[in-house]
């Protein structure tokens, strides 16, 4: 049968698991249609911000796995039918699972931003620009209270710190270097709106609810 049955068949799969609208799902289990509260997104920070900070947390490390899946699961079937997993193929399944959050089929191709899932994505194939995002996410949260410059900054600096890993090591790892930067500019694009917000004073600061 055509190989290419079988790399479609995961990318279908990573895109179908990175869908999986969580903010929405742990919304109906709490009785809360969360499209239709707060800023309306079908994210994580929104969760955080209408349904408290347990469930909202939860929402984000489970948009987080759902790339670390979508990478494994595609890894799965491609090495089941003798193809090999290269770095290419990591790359794109987990640019397919953060486009199935971000435009997900379950929402009528609607979704988040899809920062929770990318962070899943380099979780697991860039683990050390990954942290330092990270840290760089949560000390700027911390600070601010604005989970939108956060995950701005975040972005840029999880470029930067590829772009550094790159230099050191002679870019053998050009390919995420590329995706990275694809990657934080269309974060940072998904979030024109909170950058005018943030510009004009009355972006929504992150208020922690004990739930």
């Amino acid at each position: 049968m055509n190989p290419m049955l079988y790399i479609s068949l995961a990318y279908l799969i990573a895109y179908v698991i990175g869908g999986i609208p969580t903010s929405v799902l742990a919304g109906k289990l709490n009785g809360i249609d969360i499209t239709k509260h707060g800023s309306g997104n079908a994210g994580a920070t929104n969760a955080l911000r209408v349904l408290g900070t347990k469930i909202g947390v939860t929402v984000m490390i489970i948009d987080a796995v759902k790339g670390v899946i979508a990478i494994l699961v595609g890894r799965l079937i491609l090495q089941a039918f003798n193809i090999d997993s290269t770095q290419i193929y990591d790359i794109t399944l987990g640019v397919t699972a953060i486009l199935g959050h971000v435009f997900s089929i379950y929402l009528k191709f609607k979704g988040g931003k899809g920062v929770a899932t990318a962070a899943g994505v380099y979780a697991l194939l860039s683990p050390i620009a990954f942290a330092i995002a990270l840290m760089a996410f949560i000390i700027i949260v911390a600070i601010s209270r604005y989970v939108s410059l956060g995950s701005i900054c975040a972005a840029l600096v999880l470029f930067v710190s590829q772009l550094v890993i790159n230099f050191i090591n002679n870019f053998e790892q050009l390919p995420i270097l590329l995706l990275t930067f694809f990657v934080a500019l269309f974060i940072i694009l998904k979030h024109k709106q909170n950058i005018i917000r943030l510009l004009n004073g009355n972006e929504n600061k992150l208020v922690f609810k004990p739930k």
